[in-house]
């Protein structure tokens, strides 16, 4: 009897354990009430009508490399690599960074609108890191970015950058001006000069997108990290806006950056250093060219069949040339035909000459 009693006291329990259980299941649970959160900062809402504005703008850029099989010869497409750019005009010209496009067999180019347009290279400069395509989509599709200018611009003045990082479409990050005329190395080797240094997150798939001012207009392209992992760590960089609509024109009407010369082989400045030179050594000067016209005289033998050194050149205009870059970019800041005063070194006396710019062929 004992046991008995013990085994329905323990089934009541239990019952009454599980009657307990499922009312609480049962019992409605009130969904909390939403707190209202009043109207958005001016700075959330310019923000967001920015983004909007300008997102349009902003394509990806997907770069497709062709492989073929060595016994049945047949291609297989496969994407290798994706970075971002933005529509330049009403014409279908697109601008993105240079890496982006290199070496692609061939490119794709996705509108906001989602539609997919095969495009082509029209023009590179790998020196500037910059490259202009064109697709084929109908004008009624194309929203040409509102373009600024960077020669203004101030360090803590606010920045945006939009593009697709990782393959994330249209992503905005915010951020401000860190540095100015930072100098960076291009996928060429030649000096980037004037670069913007930003916070803006920017990471792999940003490159060739916009990077915007508060009023929403291009003031650079977002071109490179400076991070050892290759993701943002705060330092990124972005090239001008005012090199940007220097350079894209002469893409899209000649297919490459046309530069002014003076008609002059100058020496690797290693090569110059170890010679003791202060300045860009002359090696040759092209027969007919501005530079032989000023008379400015190249690197030959003396009687002895030592070095007998030429010209070096030491300005040009209003800058002070110390290694063979310095000579480029001044060049990048004039036009065919202008005037501009040269000093060189010669035989440790300074000689000023004027050369007349022409276009190199």
């Amino acid at each position: 009897m004992r046991l008995r009693a013990i085994g329905l006291l323990l089934v009541g329990v239990a019952l009454g354990a599980g009657v307990v259980a499922l009312a609480q299941r049962r019992a409605p649970v009130a969904v909390r009430p939403v707190t209202p959160r009043g109207p958005l900062w001016g700075e959330e809402q310019a923000t967001i009508e920015l983004f909007s504005r300008a997102s349009p703008s902003v394509v990806s850029i997907t770069a497709v490399a062709v492989y073929r099989d060595a016994l049945t010869l047949s291609a297989t497409a496969v994407p290798r690599g994706a970075g971002s750019g933005f529509v330049w005009d009403a014409a279908g010209h697109v601008v993105t960074n240079f890496h982006v496009v290199a070496e692609a067999s061939a490119l794709q180019v996705t509108l906001e609108d989602q539609s997919t347009w095969p495009a082509q290279v029209v023009g590179a400069a790998a020196e500037k890191d910059l490259a202009v395509l064109r697709i084929g989509a109908p004008t009624s599709r194309l929203r040409p970015i509102d373009v600024g200018s960077s020669e203004d611009l101030q360090v803590g003045q606010r920045v945006l950058a939009i593009g697709n990082p990782y393959g994330l479409d249209h992503s905005l990050t915010v951020g401000v001006v860190s540095a100015l005329d930072r100098s960076i190395q291009s996928i060429g080797g030649h000096l980037i000069e004037g670069v913007i240094q930003t916070d803006a997150s920017i990471n792999p798939g940003n490159s060739g997108g916009p990077l915007l001012d508060s009023a929403g207009r291009l003031v650079g392209i977002n071109t490179a990290i400076q991070s050892p992992s290759g993701a943002s760590a705060g330092i990124g960089f972005a090239v001008p806006v005012d090199t940007v609509n220097r350079v894209v024109p002469q893409l899209i009407l000649h297919g490459r950056l046309v530069r002014p010369r003076i008609g002059v082989r100058v020496a690797n400045d290693g090569l110059a250093r170890r010679l003791g030179v202060r300045g860009v050594l002359v090696l040759s000067v092209d027969p007919g060219s501005p530079a032989a016209r000023a008379g400015v005289r190249g690197t030959g033998r003396d009687p002895t069949g030592g070095v007998a050194k030429g010209d070096v050149l030491v300005r040009l205009d209003d800058r002070d040339l110390r290694i063979s870059d310095d000579l480029l970019l001044e060049l990048e800041d004039h036009e065919p035909g202008e005037k501009l005063a040269l000093t060189l070194d010669r035989d440790g006396r300074p000689v000023e000459v004027e050369v007349t710019l022409e276009a190199a062929p």
